[in-house]
C-alpha cells in the first residue's frame, strides 16, 4: 500500500529528464552508427552543445528557489510615486500569517507564498514565478531549438528509427503551444492566475449589470462592481523586460547561465494608470469576504459607553476573543452558496440568459471559490490554496495585530 505522502510528482523530474536524454542521445547512436549518413563531429558538437543547455536551464527551472516573503523588518517598502499606487495593496495570507504583497499566491504544495505566481508546474516540481519564470521561458526555447535542428539533420533517417522521430514530433508541437501560450502571457504581463482573476471580474461585471450595478456580499451588504483595467499591462517591451529579469539585454534572454532576478525584486510592479489609484487588483469580489458584515459593527453606530474603565476592557477583550476565534475557524464554515443557488429565485430572465452562456456546470458544494473559468480551470488547478486564496481580502482580527505587535516589540 502506498503512503500518504506518495505523490506521482515525485517521478517528474526523473521522467522528464529520461525523455531529454532519450530525444537527445537516442538519435545520436542512430546518426553515428548509421554508416550511409554518419554525424561529422561538428555536428555531433552542436547537438551536445544544445542538449547541455537543455539541460542547464531545465535544471535551474528545477531547483532555482521561487521565493518567499522576507521578514517584516526585512521587507522592501512600496515606493509611494506615480504608476504604484497599487504596490500599497496589502492582503492577508491565512497561511502564512503576514500580508500577501501584490501579483503574490500562496502555493499549496511550496507551502508559502510565491511572488508573481504563474502556476506550480508539475514538470518541473516547481513554481513558474518572478525567479523561474526567465529560466522557464529559456528551458521551452532551447528544447524547441534543440528539436529543430534534429530535424536538419533527420532527412535520411530510415524508417526503421521512425519511433524517435514520432517523439521528436510529439513533444516538439506540445512544446511549441506552450511556448506561444507563454509569449503571449509575458507580452501582455499577465500570469496563469491573473488571466483566470480577470475573467472572474468579467463575469462579475455580467451578473452586476443585469443587477443594478451591485451584487450582495456577506452578511446582506451591497457591493458595487464596475469594470476595471488590468493594470500590470505596461507596453510590450517592458513587459517582456519585466518578465525576463529586467534586463535589456537581448541576448541575455537566451542565455542559459543568465542570472536570476535580484532577489529584492517582485514585491511590487509598475503600473499603466489607467485606473484611479485608490482601486487595487484583484478587483472587488463579494464572494472573496468570508466574514459576514453583520458580525461587525456598522459605521453608522456610535460607541458604546461604559460604567467603569473595567467595563470597557472587559469588553475588548471580549471582542478580540471573538475575533481570534473567528479567524483560527477559517473561510471553510463561511462559505458562500453558489451564485445559482443565491439567485435561483430571482425571476430576472435576462439575468439567467446572460449567466448561463459562460458560467453554467462552474459550482459545486465547495462555494464560490469552486468558480470555473471558460476553460474549465480553478485555482487549484494552477497549484494555489483555494482556501488561502479565495478569502485573501479579510479584515485582519484585532487579536492578530496585537499579537503581531508584541512579537515585534519583542524582537
Amino acid at each position: 500500500m502506498l503512503s500518504e505522502d506518495f505523490s506521482i510528482t515525485k517521478f517528474a523530474i526523473p521522467a522528464v529528464s529520461v525523455l531529454i536524454a532519450f530525444l537527445a542521445y537516442t538519435s545520436q547512436y542512430f546518426f553515428l552508427h548509421f554508416e550511409s549518413v554518419p554525424l561529422t563531429t561538428d555536428e555531433t558538437w552542436k547537438i551536445n552543445i544544445f542538449a547541455l543547455c537543455i539541460w542547464i536551464c531545465y535544471y535551474r527551472t528545477c531547483f532555482v528557489d521561487p521565493g518567499r516573503l522576507p521578514k517584516a523588518q526585512e521587507r522592501p517598502k512600496p515606493k509611494e510615486q506615480e504608476g504604484d499606487a497599487l504596490a500599497s495593496r496589502q492582503r492577508w495570507c491565512r497561511r502564512c500569517e503576514a500580508y500577501k504583497p501584490p501579483r503574490a499566491h500562496h502555493c499549496k504544495t511550496c507551502k508559502r507564498c510565491i511572488p508573481k505566481m504563474d502556476h506550480h508546474c508539475p514538470w518541473t516540481s516547481n513554481c513558474v514565478s518572478h525567479f523561474t519564470l526567465p529560466h522557464f521561458m529559456r528551458f521551452l526555447f532551447t528544447r524547441l531549438l534543440a528539436c529543430r535542428i534534429w530535424r536538419l539533420f533527420s532527412g535520411s533517417v530510415p524508417h526503421l528509427y521512425g519511433r524517435t522521430v514520432i517523439f521528436q514530433a510529439l513533444t516538439t508541437f506540445g512544446l511549441f503551444v506552450l511556448l506561444l501560450r507563454s509569449l503571449w502571457s509575458i507580452g501582455s504581463n499577465t500570469t496563469t492566475i491573473e488571466t483566470w482573476e480577470i475573467e472572474r471580474h468579467a463575469t462579475l461585471v455580467r451578473r452586476a449589470r443585469v443587477l443594478g450595478g451591485y451584487l450582495e456580499g456577506p452578511g446582506g451588504i451591497r457591493v458595487q462592481i464596475k469594470k476595471q483595467e488590468y493594470p500590470y499591462d505596461i507596453g510590450i517591451w517592458a513587459n517582456i523586460k519585466q518578465s525576463m529579469g529586467g534586463s535589456a539585454n537581448f541576448i541575455s534572454w537566451f542565455w542559459p547561465l543568465a542570472a536570476t532576478p535580484d532577489r529584492q525584486t517582485g514585491w511590487e510592479f509598475e503600473t499603466n494608470d489607467f485606473e484611479d489609484p485608490s482601486m487595487s487588483w484583484p478587483p472587488p469580489d463579494p464572494d472573496r469576504i468570508p466574514i459576514p458584515a453583520s458580525a461587525r459593527p456598522p459605521n453608522n453606530m456610535s460607541m458604546p459607553t461604559y460604567a467603569t474603565i473595567q467595563d470597557e476592557i472587559d469588553a475588548f477583550n471580549l471582542r478580540k476573543q471573538e475575533d481570534m476565534k473567528r479567524f483560527q475557524q477559517g473561510p471553510g464554515l463561511q462559505r458562500r452558496k453558489p451564485f445559482y443557488d443565491r439567485y435561483k429565485k430571482r425571476d430576472n430572465a435576462q439575468s439567467d440568459s446572460d449567466e448561463s452562456e459562460t458560467d453554467s456546470g462552474g459550482y459545486s458544494d465547495e462555494g464560490e471559490e469552486a468558480w470555473r473559468n471558460a476553460e474549465g480551470e480553478r485555482l487549484r488547478d494552477f497549484g494555489v490554496d483555494e482556501e488561502a486564496e479565495f478569502y485573501d481580502e479579510e479584515d485582519i482580527p484585532l487579536g492578530v495585530l496585537i499579537e503581531r505587535r508584541k512579537q515585534q516589540s519583542a524582537n
